[in-house]
């Protein structure tokens, strides 16, 4: 990671862990500076993956995660008919829709996070191959999971935006600082 994380009030776990959270998806957003939504959209790769699909994907995938915890219906869920569809945009959507989806998510995100009683308090995880049987997690186990979730895919959003212009994760930091064009890289 290319920035610090403020260090939380002392005894402060729910904004450390927030704070972390927030680092990941500033390096999402940052990797879209200056693209056009063609160049967003490209594969650069042999992967699928492209910078808008992977905006689109992190800002489902904390949506589901936080109904999942809310214990409420994903209107956004996918199918196995449309889960392709959360990695590339389709018809009618466009980065700044996605960026503004992204921004509620994580304000309900964070909303939910001050408002539950524990970080201790759990949710049930879904039947699925890859949960335990009747498995339950914690809501520090969320926010620690967004981080990894989220952040994985920053990783993929750095190799994808330095092979679409040679952007560095460093440069996009100074760019979002507001620091001039020809910000170095710190390869």
């Amino acid at each position: 990671m290319v920035t610090h994380v403020p260090s939380e009030a002392h005894g402060d776990e729910r904004g450390a862990l927030l704070a972390f959270v927030e680092a990941q998806r500033g390096a999402v957003r940052r990797s879209l500076i200056g693209l056009s939504e063609e160049q967003a959209a490209s594969r650069p790769s042999a992967s699928e993956l492209s910078l808008s699909g992977l905006l689109k994907h992190v800002a489902e995938t904390e949506l589901n995660w936080l109904r999942m915890a809310q214990q409420q219906p994903n209107d956004k869920a996918r199918t196995q008919e449309t889960w392709g569809d959360s990695f590339r945009l389709v018809e009618g959507e466009s980065i700044p829709e996605i960026l503004a989806f992204w921004a509620k998510v994580s304000a309900e995100t964070e909303e939910f996070i001050a408002s539950v009683a524990s970080m201790n308090d759990t949710f049930p995880l879904p039947e699925a191959p890859w949960f335990p049987k009747d498995g339950r997690v914690s809501m520090r186990w969320l926010l620690v999971h967004l981080v990894e979730e989220i952040g994985r895919h920053a990783g993929h959003a750095d190799i994808i935006r330095e092979s679409l212009d040679g952007r560095t994760a460093f440069e996009l930091v100074a760019l979002d600082a507001g620091y001039a064009e020809d910000a170095p890289s710190q390869n």
